[in-house]
């Protein structure tokens, strides 16, 4: 198994390119399974998602191709529909292609899917929203059975809970479904925008991607189309996690200001200088961060969960006490404990953190008990005193691509072994 070991103190400075985003590809490569010809993706990371991702893709009969940040899919040849329990194992985000699955062969069957271990992300939404579609779902030990012999139909779907991943599953199945479409309380987070404009852009008529309530009219087919994936919201807010515990001055290319509105304040608050220009970000930390009183974490446009893990990193070494509620996952809280070996200060009782700020992290060996969660312990260990060992970094990079290399270039003592 690899490890990465830091020698922390190190200031990071320079420049890098923000990559695309994971939590977006995975939604496009499924939809790309309804596209006649071929569909085309630019700026793809390498990741172990998106390559758990194309074996699906492969494993269902569609032609892929993954070259310089580029996938290329034919979907004309998909001869099966069913996803080895294997498979879908390898990600939490495997569910995303039950939708497409059933709506291009009007059957599908696969098992639950795996992934981070972030405690109960129950997929009832999903098949909730499936079956008022009108698609038979029978689940049988692990197993779902779906079938929709008469084809999709359109529906009014209301959500529960603003689940991305349900509502990217009602989006991909209603785009070619008979009739129109209604989710309401939709999820509104990019991801949900950039497959939206992805479809679009191959013959769908989706309206109001972004916001509560989206409408979908069916239509006959979609054919495939050239789509650049929007940069990684999540990644840019562990870099600047990264330069704010190391009182560092980066700048990042290719991000969205608007993507990142939950989150800059909390930079700023911490006492960080955040400018914004044409597609760039310039942030600047001090020598001592200050707490941020309150964060929780919400749907977006609210603080994402996503980034709760790194951002406790920052307010770990800062002056002053800062609570973290999660209001997301009940396990989001893993990598609190080591973050404790390495002489953090924070008490959790239920979804709330209380964090003490520290005036110094100290090196050690630590676990990563998830992808977030392994992102904390890398900022961590950026300004440790010491060596810092992180092990499990296979959940690393199942989100952030050549994460080592990027932190070299940036100054940062950091290496893979």
């Amino acid at each position: 198994m690899s490890k990465l070991i830091i020698r922390g103190k190190r200031r990071l400075s320079g420049e890098t390119e923000v990559q695309g985003a994971k939590n977006s590809v995975l939604p496009l490569l499924a939809a790309s399974i309804l596209a006649k010809g071929e569909s085309v993706f630019l700026g793809c990371p390498h990741l172990s998602d998106v390559e758990a991702s194309i074996k699906i893709l492969r494993y269902l009969g569609c032609k892929v191709s993954h070259k310089d940040g580029t996938i290329c899919v034919k979907a004309d040849g998909i001869s099966r529909y069913d996803i080895p329990t294997e498979l879908m194992r390898e990600m939490r985000s495997s569910i995303v292609f039950l939708g497409a699955v059933i709506s291009r062969g009007g059957k599908a069957r696969l098992s639950f899917p795996g992934g981070c271990e972030l405690g109960p992300r129950p997929i009832d939404l999903h098949l909730k929203a499936l079956r008022q579609m009108g698609v038979s779902i029978e689940e049988r030990y692990g197993v779902l059975e779906c079938s929709c012999e008469k084809g999709i139909k359109g529906a009014r779907i209301a959500l529960s809970f603003p689940s991305v991943g349900a509502t990217e599953n009602a989006m991909i199945a209603a785009v070619l479904a008979k009739g129109t479409t209604t989710i309401t309380n939709a999820a509104r987070e990019p991801e949900i925008c950039d497959l939206a404009e992805y479809l679009n852009r191959c013959g769908a008529k989706i309206y109001g991607a972004g916001e509560g309530t989206i409408v979908i009219d069916g239509v006959e087919s979609l054919t495939g189309c050239c789509h650049t994936v929007i940069p990684d919201r999540i990644v840019a807010t562990t870099l600047m996690s990264a330069a704010a515990v190391t009182s560092g001055d980066i700048v990042l290319h290719g991000v969205v200001q608007s993507h990142l509105g939950a989150v800059t304040p909390v930079f700023e608050e911490a006492g960080c200088k955040v400018v914004f220009s044409r597609g760039n970000m310039r942030i600047t930390a001090p020598e001592k961060l200050n707490s941020v009183k309150h964060i929780r974490t919400m749907p977006y446009p609210g603080f994402p969960t996503d980034c709760q893990a790194p951002v406790m990193a920052m307010t770990a070494v800062a002056q002053g006490t800062s609570v973290i509620v999660e209001n997301i996952f009940e396990n989001r809280f893993r990598h609190v404990g080591e973050l404790v070996r390495m002489g953090a200060n924070i008490k959790v009782e239920g979804k709330v953190a209380v964090v003490e700020g520290v005036p110094k992290l100290f090196g050690t060996s630590v676990v990563a008990p998830d992808l977030r969660g392994a992102a904390a312990l890398v900022a961590a260990g950026l300004c440790a005193r010491g060596k810092t060992e992180i092990s499990g970094i296979n959940f690393l990079e199942r989100g952030y691509e050549s994460f080592e290399t990027v932190l070299s270039g940036l100054g940062a003592d950091i290496k893979k072994i």
